[in-house]
């Protein structure tokens, strides 16, 4: 039977990020270190990190800006119109 050691990963995260990470995997029934064991499995069994990992997109900013307008209109910070032409007399007006 081949022996069988536990190699040793260090790893420097942020403490908030590793706290609520802990949660999220206990309640799913995982610990960090059997998490971080099937995420190693993934790899090996892929050949590839198994999530995507991408640049923000130009769709992504445009979206981040529209949840802010959002907030800012609801917050009564930016002005907002019921329909178009009530946008276009404003614009006129002004």
């Amino acid at each position: 039977m081949e022996s069988m050691t536990n190699g040793v990963i260090n790893v420097h995260v942020n403490p908030k990020d590793k706290i609520e990470a802990t949660n999220i995997l206990k309640e799913l029934g995982l610990n960090m270190t059997t998490f971080i064991n099937m995420s190693l499995k993934q790899v090996i069994k892929k050949k590839a990190i198994p999530f995507e990992i991408s640049l923000p997109t130009e769709l992504d900013e445009a979206l981040k800006e529209t949840i802010t307008i959002e907030k800012e209109h609801k917050s009564g910070k930016r002005k907002g119109y019921d329909n178009a032409n009530e946008m276009l007399r404003s614009i006129i007006d002004d």
